[in-house]
């Protein structure tokens, strides 16, 4: 087979569609509200193109960086307890029996088939005050009752209360652990499954538990897909705005939320526009670091 450098004109004309596809939709939307970034906002929503940073200047504004830094709690959050959940579940699908490891991966992927709204008003119907959890936690809640007056025990449990789950920062985790939780689990069992266990094997045979061979064997080369699904975990959750705005309360507001309303109710365009980019200079500098830290680890010593 032809290597592609031998048949340029091939390979240009494959290549061809879905770069011009790229650019079209991807890159010149990009460039166009980039430049809308230094624009100016009229008095009834017109853009008027300029130069200047006003609308960053107003991006790093007090009132502003607090939900930018809710944001990044909220998401740092979301990806530590994604990682609690989702590191063991990839080390069960990876050292899971051959047979059973591709029904364990459908049902990782298989929330992808159904529309994201939909799974968060699911969890609507969960969380409220009259919801699944706390039918069930009511439920359980009478059957301890009688079984205390059954044999004879004061109720010392009193009247059920619903617990507020919805509407705050907490629903807003639930959801987020939820959504994110396959993008972390998906890189990290790719990388165990490439993992070579005569590793392992060899630290249980030369007298190594199994807590020290996870923690000094296992996490070590597992790094790579560890970073990677944190990384996605943390990036999709700090930019996300359908959870928060359909679980959250007034304190739960996420900065992909200003940014869709400055494009929707408030029609400022520039500065949603410069929103946008904050956040994109962010996600690059994050990237950044990690293809830094990851260069690092590969020189040779």
């Amino acid at each position: 087979m032809d290597s592609w450098r031998k048949n340029k004109l091939a390979f240009a004309v494959l290549a061809l569609p879905p770069t011009a596809w790229l650019v079209l939709f991807f890159t010149v939307p990009l460039l166009i509200m980039w430049l809308y970034s230094f624009a100016e906002r009229g008095p009834q929503g017109q853009i008027y193109l300029a130069v200047n940073f006003a609308n960053y200047v107003r991006a790093i504004e007090w009132i502003h960086l607090g939900i930018i830094w809710k944001s990044i709690w909220i998401a740092a959050i979301t990806t530590a307890i994604t990682f609690a959940i989702g590191f063991p579940l990839a080390m069960g699908i990876a050292f899971a029996p051959a047979r059973w490891k591709n029904i364990l991966l459908l049902l990782v992927i298989l929330p992808f088939w159904t529309n994201l709204l939909i799974r968060t008003y699911a969890w609507i119907a969960v969380l409220r005050t009259r919801g699944f959890l706390n039918f069930g936690l009511e439920w359980m809640h009478e059957k301890l009752s009688a079984f205390s007056a059954l044999i004879g025990l004061p109720d010392v449990m009193g009247e059920f209360q619903a617990l507020e789950l919805l509407y705050n920062q907490k629903a807003v985790v639930i959801g987020l652990v939820y959504v994110y939780l396959p993008f972390l689990v998906l890189p990290i069992y790719a990388t165990l499954e490439k993992l070579d266990k005569s590793y392992l094997e060899a630290s249980l045979d030369l007298g190594a538990g199994h807590w020290r061979t996870l923690f000094s064997v296992t996490i070590p080369l597992a790094l790579p897909g560890i970073i990677s699904g944190c990384l996605l975990a943390f990036i999709l959750s700090m930019g996300t705005f359908l959870t928060p705005a359909l679980l959250g309360g007034t304190d739960s507001e996420m900065i992909g939320n200003l940014i869709a309303r400055q494009f929707s109710s408030s029609r400022d365009w520039p500065f949603g526009s410069a929103l946008s980019f904050l956040l994109l200079y962010m996600t690059f500098i994050i990237l950044w670091v990690r293809a830094s830290l990851a260069g690092r680890r590969e020189e040779p010593i």
